[in-house]
Formats: C-alpha cells, sequence, structure tokens
C-alpha cells in the first residue's frame, strides 16, 4: 500500500487525487494534506480523510482551522514550513504536488530531497528550476511522474520504448476559449470569458493561462526537462482534448495516447506506475467523438507561446522570471486591473528589464523569482 501526500489538495487536482484515494482504498493510504487558503474546504477534507499531518499556507487562517477540526488527531503545521512537511513526512513514499505556480517549487524540492517519488502537476516546478530539481531527483532516486495529461500522454507511449528513437514530441493544446478569436476580438474579452474552457475544468489561474495558451508554452518548457533538452517539441491544435499528447518516432510511426478529458486517468496512472489501477469512468466513444481536428498554434495571436520558447532557449533566471511575470499578469487581469492583450505585454516588458544569471540553486531561483515580480508590479502602477 502506497502512503500519499498531497500538496494542494483543495484545487482541481488535490480534489481528483482524493477521489483515486477514495476508490482504491486498498491501495492507498493518506498521511498529509497541504492547502493555499480555502479553510472551508480544507477542514472539511481534515475532517473526512483524518491526515497525520495537515498544512495551511495562510497562516492568518491557522486558528481557524483548529477550530473548526477541533477533535480530529491531526498535527497542524502552517505555512510553508508546513507544506515542506508534509512533502517530506517519514512515512510518506509518494507525494502528489497539485500546487498552483511558484509556490509548489519549495515543498515539492523538499520531497524529492527527502527521497519521495513526485507526481507532478505542478508544472513551474520544472519550468522555473528543471536543472536543480532533476539533479536533486538524481542524486536521491527519485523518480518523477507526470501528471498533466499531455506529459503523462508522452510518459505512456515512450513505455519500453528507446528514448534515442524519437525524432519529436508533439504537444497538444486545446487553444482555449479564444482559438478561433481575431486580434480584434481578443481587445474586448472579459474575465467572465476567459475562465469559460470548453472541455476542462480548472482552478482561475490555469483556465486563465489556457486562453492565453501560457498554459502550453509552461508545458513546453516542462516537456523539455522531463524527455530532454535535445529533443524537438512541436505544438498542434487539438480542439477535442481527446489526443492528449503523441510521440514520432525515427521510423515516422506516431504513437499517440487517447482518453476522456478527465484528470482522475493520469492522476491514477502516475499514482500506480508502473502499474495500473481501474477507473470507474465512462469509456471514450471515438464514434460519437466523429471528427477529431488538429491545426498550427498561432504565435502571433498567442505572443505567450513565442515568449515561452524564447526563454527556453535563452535559460539561466529567464523561465522564473516568465513564470513570475506572468503570475502577476494573470492575477491583474482577474482583478480587472488590465485586459486579456495587456497579460503578454506585461510579462515581455519584464522579460526586458531582466539581466539572466545562472539558475544553480533554489535560492538563485526564488531571488529571480521575487526579483520579477516586484518588477512585474512596478510596472503595473506605472500603468495605472
Amino acid at each position: 500500500m502506497k502512503k500519499i501526500s498531497i500538496l494542494g489538495s483543495t484545487g482541481s487536482i488535490g480534489v481528483s487525487t482524493l477521489d483515486v484515494i477514495e476508490r482504491n482504498p486498498d491501495r492507498f493510504e493518506l498521511v498529509g494534506l497541504a492547502a493555499g487558503s480555502n479553510v472551508e474546504v480544507f477542514a472539511e477534507q481534515i475532517k473526512k480523510y483524518r491526515p497525520k499531518i495537515a498544512s495551511l499556507f495562510d497562516t492568518t487562517k491557522i486558528e481557524e482551522l483548529k477550530a473548526r477540526v477541533n477533535g480530529v488527531d491531526v498535527k497542524i503545521v502552517p505555512g510553508q514550513e508546513g507544506s515542506v512537511a508534509v512533502a517530506s513526512h517519514a512515512e510518506v513514499d509518494l507525494v502528489v504536488s497539485g500546487m498552483v505556480g511558484c509556490a509548489g517549487l519549495v515543498p515539492s524540492y523538499a520531497a524529492v530531497s527527502a527521497g519521495k517519488t513526485l507526481a507532478l502537476a505542478n508544472k513551474e516546478t520544472l519550468v522555473v528550476a528543471g536543472e536543480v530539481i532533476l539533479r536533486e531527483a538524481k542524486k536521491n532516486g527519485v523518480s518523477i511522474i507526470p501528471v498533466d495529461s499531455e506529459h503523462s500522454a508522452i510518459f505512456q507511449a515512450l513505455n519500453g520504448e528507446d528514448p534515442e528513437r524519437i525524432r519529436r514530441i508533439i504537444l497538444t493544446a486545446s487553444g482555449g476559449p479564444f482559438r478561433t478569436f481575431s486580434r480584434e476580438q481578443m481587445e474586448t474579452v472579459t474575465v467572465e470569458d476567459a475562465l469559460k474552457h470548453p472541455n476542462w475544468d480548472m482552478g482561475a489561474k490555469i483556465t486563465i493561462d489556457s486562453a492565453t495558451m501560457m498554459n502550453k508554452g509552461l508545458e513546453f518548457i516542462e516537456a523539455k526537462w522531463l524527455f530532454g533538452l535535445d529533443t524537438q517539441i512541436d505544438i498542434i491544435v487539438h480542439a477535442q482534448s481527446i489526443v492528449h499528447s503523441m510521440i514520432e518516432f525515427v521510423d515516422t510511426s506516431i504513437m499517440a495516447q487517447l482518453g476522456i478529458p478527465d484528470m482522475r486517468v493520469p492522476i491514477a496512472y502516475a499514482m500506480t506506475w508502473p502499474d495500473r489501477a481501474e477507473c470507474d469512468l465512462p469509456s471514450l466513444d471515438l464514434a460519437a467523438m466523429g471528427n477529431l481536428t488538429f491545426e498550427a498554434p498561432d504565435f502571433d495571436r498567442f505572443p505567450c507561446l513565442r515568449l515561452a520558447h524564447e526563454v527556453m532557449d535563452a535559460g539561466k533566471t529567464l523561465p522564473a522570471v516568465l513564470n513570475a511575470a506572468n503570475e502577476i499578469a494573470v492575477q491583474a487581469f482577474l482583478d480587472r486591473q488590465i485586459g486579456y492583450r495587456e497579460i503578454p505585454e506585461l510579462i515581455e516588458s519584464t522579460l526586458e528589464r531582466h539581466t539572466p544569471h545562472a539558475a544553480d540553486s533554489i535560492e538563485d531561483v526564488l531571488n529571480a523569482d521575487g526579483w520579477a515580480r516586484n518588477e512585474a508590479r512596478q510596472l503595473l502602477t506605472a500603468k495605472a
């Protein structure tokens, strides 16, 4: 039986992971939960699943949490110290990292440093600190298993294959809600428009990233670290989100992984790998689907894709700056401080002001992240 900790338990990945655990009580035991600030949902999770350790990142709500779970035998550790404790708990075998944004970096690093298998949904961990995380994982003999549906598809298609026989990886993208919009139409989109993803039910930040296609840009960077920096990676828009990604081999054969758009499938695979678990979910009905379509991405209408490619090529601290500036820009859009088209503009302006340097340690990455957030906020203030 695998013993599990979940980072980001109140988010969509965390909730789906708890569902997988609940469906497989003979395979998994929950040890730890960590959440951000949703104290109401988190308290209900603690009461229902009875973890040994729990952490709420928002330290101002710790007393409220303790009051809500009064009588439950659980150790509560606040703040980042708590999420690190959840990730590195001595009894844990596997950590599901589902936190959103750079907040997931330090606890994910703590997990691999403690020798835990890491089921990684927090793409930002590898985006901002890929070299550092992979070096630490190799040092400790730790497996990093991707949870994102696209990277899980690649991981599954590679099973038993020789990586040297790969010609290229093909990442699929839904295209988000504005796939067919002109640049002029994008000028007037609202927050409500951007939050209407056609296929996936995700948190606000990831949904906006999908609308700008920054989500795919970050996944491009993550895939480079996961599957080889020299590997050719192409992006193709597939509006139905049924083909989750593909691999082309040197003989031009293409291996694709298909499935319904439900995150419980890649989560369960990551948790049971190298085995598989039965999922009580509907099978994919290709006849009912009808046509599956594919089209090239438009880097002009979706400049976040271009920015991600550029910073991956340049390396050093630029991916950390890209990610941090994006987090500030997305929140500013959600807060209605800037328009949709201004998201990539703010990110690019922040990147232009950065002097790249080596990202050899977590401290280097966090310093670049902090600089970028401060710079992006200053640019926002100047625009106001």
